[in-house]
């Protein structure tokens, strides 16, 4: 994982901080604190200890809030926690984080952690009982000043304000985890995530290796991320194809498997089959029937040709009602509009790609319980496969803003639609 085809840049060697960390013979090897599934109010989750002192009174302490709260733990090591009070819920209007210490007689950790709601209601996606529309951007793990890994503190600001200029309350950390940082500097500046599994277009799911890499990989991301209130969502695939042997059995067990690690967040799989005729998608994949909302990729004005008007565009939905929310769109376009006509694909202009979203925001109105837009992306970026020597040496050209930082004239398109909305 992820398959032999992917289209983005693999850097190698050591690319993400790495610690030592010396510990007491009994510590603190894990937590869970986050609000109660469908809970404003109320914390439920456990503390385990590791080691041969596993019987121990265990404080957490949140200053801010005046609590101090204590539990025991069992010959296991496991200790659990509910508690309520009156919370300021974390949002990206308010991206209120708390410091929380949790101390064993043997070890004490400290973290900042933030406190929400995120649920399906009917076609709506609930943040504190409130509906929000997400609006995002897809983001690869690269610095595209340095067109080096992103890694550091540094590498986040720089994707993440990107990402809160172009208007975005959501970040779609695509195709794959991205490092601790990211996810924790999108929480501080009030964005959303998205986490994301490499389970990307030509897996073998019939190899009988593969459950058990899935599962692996998922419950890392789950264990590393699911104290960040900010990670609303866990995506567990992108473009596979019902077609692929085993390839449901698989996904329907990896999503079972996910929801009993996890039962706050939403689960997505991300599809791009539906068909597009006549003016008319049908989005069809059952794997959607395991999913909280409807996520599809469509290139419709680049890959597929628009097949009459944007703002007559039809809909067949396999499980309506559901939201809905486009994962991927867009366009490639070379910053300074190469020379040529701006109203052909082949010559790679802004002002191509500029109709292609303008087009894309008058199909948004037909889309039924839309929830959020994601375009692919924010900006170009390296990959192997994109070696078109006028437009692209190297680099996928989709972005909103070049490898240079330089905006396109999409990303004013993309901008207002979001102020708008």
């Amino acid at each position: 994982l992820p398959g032999n085809g992917y289209d983005w840049m693999n850097f190698g060697g050591i690319t993400r901080d790495v610690y030592l960390i010396e510990t007491n013979h009994t510590y603190i090897s894990d937590y869970s604190i986050q609000l109660k599934k469908g809970s404003l109010e109320t914390i439920l989750g456990w503390i385990q200890l590791d080691g041969n002192q596993s019987g121990q009174t265990i404080q957490v302490k949140i200053p801010g809030l005046d609590i101090v709260y204590q539990t025991q733990s069992g010959k296991n090591g496991l200790a659990n926690i509910e508690l309520s009070s009156n919370f300021e819920l974390w949002s990206p209007q308010n991206p209120k984080l708390y410091k929380i210490t949790i101390e064993s007689e043997t070890d004490t950790i400290d973290d900042l952690i933030g406190f929400r709601s995120i649920e399906v209601d009917g076609n709506k996606i609930l943040l504190n009982k409130e509906p929000v529309f997400l609006k995002a951007v897809n983001i690869h793990e690269e610095n595209p000043y340095s067109g080096t890994r992103a890694y550091s503190i540094e590498d986040a600001r720089i994707l993440l304000n990107a990402a809160k200029e172009l208007g975005c309350n959501l970040v779609r950390l695509a195709h794959y985890p991205h490092n601790e940082n990211m996810v924790k500097e999108a929480e501080k500046m009030g964005l959303m995530v998205w986490d994301e599994l490499p389970i990307y277009q030509h897996i073998e799911f019939a190899d009988s290796l593969m459950p058990q890499k899935m599962e692996i990989m998922l419950k890392e991301m789950v264990h590393r991320d699911k104290n960040r209130c900010g990670v609303i969502i866990w995506s567990l695939s992108n473009e596979t194809y019902s077609f692929t042997p085993m390839r449901d059995k698989a996904l329907i067990e990896l999503t079972q498997k996910c929801r009993a690690l996890d039962s706050t967040r939403l689960i997505t799989h991300v599809i791009n089959t539906q068909g597009y005729n006549d003016n008319t998608f049908h989005v069809w994949d059952s794997l959607y029937q395991y999913s909280d909302l409807i996520a599809l990729n469509e290139y419709i004005g680049w890959y597929v040709p628009w097949q009459g008007n944007p703002s007559e565009t039809k809909w067949n939905m396999v499980y309506p009602g559901k939201p809905v929310f486009i994962s991927e769109f867009g366009g490639e376009a070379l910053h300074g509009d190469p020379t040529g006509p701006t109203d052909e694909a082949a010559y790679w202009t802004e002002a191509y790609q500029e109709d292609i979203y303008k087009k894309q925001i008058e199909m948004f109105n037909t889309v039924p319980d839309l929830a959020g837009v994601c375009p692919w992306l924010l900006f170009d970026y390296l990959s192997l496969g994109r070696m078109h020597p006028l437009y692209q040496n190297g680099y996928n050209r989709k972005g909103l803003l070049s490898e240079k930082g330089e905006k396109k004239k999409a990303w004013y398109i993309m901008n207002e639609y979001y102020r708008n909305n």
